[in-house]
């Protein structure tokens, strides 16, 4: 059974995102992760050559927007997921910069871009730049 995130952290998650998997004819991944997928996270329109991809990950939602608790189980093709920014000091000196509703990006695994994303919600991402420490 998955544990929350905010449970382990003692803090709300930054941002909420919608995202669609790519399939594998798209270049997308084979089958569908679980819950504590680790992948990276990029900004559309950014030159990951020149800006890096970012460590944060995603904790997936189930229809009503609960952290689905199943770990084993596949996560949905699309749907809406918690974003939790890994190092603090990126989410004060890049994330609370860039972070608003709107903004679209992809997950990642190393290079490849797996899944797309549109951020829905930004949460606690600006109060927890300032109250995390590194």
């Amino acid at each position: 059974m998955w544990i929350p995130y905010e449970q382990k952290r003692g803090y709300p998650h930054d941002f909420r995102v919608s995202y669609r998997f790519f399939p594998a004819a798209e270049g997308g991944r084979k089958t569908l992760p679980v819950q504590g997928y680790r992948c990276d996270f990029s900004y559309a329109g950014d030159d990951i050559s020149q800006s890096g991809i970012y460590a944060i990950y995603p904790e997936f939602e189930d229809a009503n927007g609960a952290v689905l608790l199943e770990a084993e189980s596949g996560v949905p093709a699309q749907g809406t997921a918690r974003m939790w920014v890994l190092f603090p000091a990126m989410r004060r000196e890049v994330h609370a910069k860039r972070i608003s509703a709107g903004v679209q990006g992809f997950f990642m695994e190393g290079p490849r871009r797996v899944g797309a994303v549109e951020v829905i919600e930004v949460n606690g991402l600006l109060e927890n730049a300032q109250k995390v420490s590194d």
